[in-house]
């Protein structure tokens, strides 16, 4: 399993999400599909850490993902 830590940054704030996937995608898949996601919907909901937050995608300035490999037990 892979986890992917995804940040959306704002002017003056970041919102984290984390997603746990297969072997088999990378990380620019993930970032692509964050991008259709954000370029189809005006907001969306985020499911984080530390609970739900709407996602205004117009106030998204960068996003960045990083990946890091999760043992199966």
């Amino acid at each position: 399993m892979k986890e992917f830590n995804i940040c959306y940054i704002y002017d003056n704030d970041i919102k984290r999400e984390k997603i746990i996937t297969n072997l088999d995608m990378h990380k620019a898949e993930i970032l692509h599909e964050v991008s259709e996601k954000i370029s189809r919907y005006g907001s969306f909901i985020l499911h984080g850490e530390q609970g739900d937050t709407l996602i205004q995608t117009s106030l998204v300035r960068y996003i960045k993902v990083s990946e890091r490999n999760v043992r199966s037990i």
